[in-house]
C-alpha cells in the first residue's frame, strides 16, 4: 500500500511477504533517487519489545532501499542512541557496517525524500559526526562506546 500511494518511507517493515519486499525493490527501478518507498527499520524498537527482528539482509539483496531510526519514543522504543541501533542492524539484522551507517544516513535522508543531507558532496548542508576511532566500523562493533569527537551542522562544528 505505501508503494501504491507513492510514500516517502513504510515504517516498522518487520514482517514483510516476498510481494512486500519485491514492491518496495521495484520502486526504486527509476531514475530519480527521490521517488521510491523507502524501507525504514527501527531496532531499537524490536529490541525493547524483545520481537523478531527485521531481516535487513532479504531486503537490500533485492534491491530495496533501506534506512535505520531509532523510533525514539517512551512505549517500544526509548532510546535515541543510533549507534546502539546500527550496532543492532550489524549483529542481529544481516547488514555490513557500511550498509547499516549509510542507511542510517543518505538512507534516512532518502526516507525525507532530500539530497540536501545524508551525504557529504558539494550543495549538500555537511551535517557530520567525527568518531574518535580508527574507522566506521567502530561505530557498529563498540556499542554504548561514546566514539563522537565533533558535531558539525551546516558546515559549522557545534559541540562535541
Amino acid at each position: 500500500l505505501a508503494v501504491e500511494l507513492d510514500a516517502a518511507s513504510a515504517d516498522h517493515c518487520t514482517h514483510l511477504t516476498e510481494a512486500d519486499v519485491d514492491a518496495l525493490a521495484q520502486s526504486w527501478s527509476g531514475s530519480d533517487t527521490r521517488t521510491g518507498t523507502v524501507a525504514t527499520l527501527l531496532p531499537g524498537c524490536e529490541f525493547s519489545t524483545r520481537a523478531v527482528y527485521p531481516d535487513a539482509r532479504r531486503l537490500l539483496d533485492a534491491g530495496a532501499t533501506v534506512a535505520l531510526s531509532t523510533d525514539c519514543n517512551p512505549g517500544s522504543s526509548f532510546t535515541s542512541s543510533m549507534p546502539f541501533c546500527v550496532a543492532i542492524a550489524v549483529r542481529e539484522m544481516g547488514m555490513t557496517p557500511d550498509e547499516a551507517v549509510w542507511a542510517a544516513t543518505a538512507g534516512g535522508a532518502r526516507a525525507l525524500r532530500r539530497d540536501d543531507v545524508g551525504r557529504l558532496a558539494p550543495g549538500t548542508y555537511a551535517d557530520l559526526a567525527l568518531l574518535d576511532a580508527p574507522s566506521h566500523v567502530h561505530f557498529a562493533y563498540r556499542p554504548g562506546v561514546p566514539l563522537v569527537s565533533e558535531v558539525w551542522r551546516r558546515g559549522q562544528r557545534v559541540g562535541a
